[in-house]
């Protein structure tokens, strides 16, 4: 462990259980001994962000508020458990002058390795364009649901926003998870946070893979020194 670890930001609020399950994990993640062991993390939980998944909402704008006052708090590296606002991780960078781990980066480079070339992804519209964008660049493809399957998709994800968290939630979820894999799919990403907080390995038929899971460990690893810090700001 290096003598003076990075201070994490944290973009968080999208949504909130979504956000406390990341930063339980990070927790987790870091070996300690004592308080003192942990990284510092400074989070904008921040459920007033407008609705990334409404075209022209502002949630860019906003986003890049949270991010510069991240930065001038002392944070030194951004992390943001959230899919869809990836997209406006350029805006992100460019407004805190600080690198931003990248979660889709994250899935697609796993999604790789686990040797798929056709990726089922559980997301809103907004992560899927990123994903199908990020997996074609590793010569992937994706599988989504057909319309009206997502828009039954979405319904089941703003019931988990609401604090839904039952068994019927969690056999949607299943629902939605084997469709994917009915169409070809080889490997599940779910992605948007919500989904792993009904949906686990055990649960589907696919390898599963959990961005936001994968965005702790790193931020442990590049917070800690064992790995780069991530490139993104000139």
């Amino acid at each position: 462990m290096s003598a003076e670890p990075l201070i994490l930001g944290v973009l968080g609020g999208m949504g909130p259980a979504a956000t406390v399950e990341f930063l339980a994990r990070l927790q987790d993640y870091t070996p300690a001994e004592k308080d003192q062991d942990h990284i510092r993390v400074i989070a904008d939980i921040n459920p007033r962000a407008p609705d990334r998944n409404v075209p022209g909402s502002g949630a860019g704008a906003v986003l890049a508020e949270m991010a510069g006052a991240l930065a001038g708090a002392g944070a030194q590296v951004l992390a943001m458990p959230c899919n869809t606002a990836h997209a406006h991780a350029d805006l992100i960078q460019r407004a805190s002058g600080l690198p931003l781990i990248d979660m889709i980066g994250l899935a697609a480079q796993a999604a790789s390795e686990a040797g798929a070339m056709r990726v089922g992804v559980l997301g809103t519209k907004g992560a899927l364009k990123l994903y199908r964008e990020y997996l074609a660049a590793r010569a992937m493809s994706l599988v989504s649901l057909p319309p009206e399957r997502q828009e039954a998709f979405m319904v089941t994800l703003y019931r988990i926003k609401a604090g839904d968290l039952g068994d019927d939630v969690k056999r949607e979820m299943q629902g939605h998870a084997e469709e994917l894999r009915r169409m070809g799919a080889e490997v599940l990403i779910a992605g948007c946070t919500e989904v792993p907080l009904v949906l686990g390995e055990d649960d589907v038929k696919l390898g599963l893979i959990d961005p936001g899971d994968l965005l702790a460990r790193k931020c442990v690893a590049v917070c800690l020194g064992w790995e780069p810090l991530p490139h993104g700001v000139g």
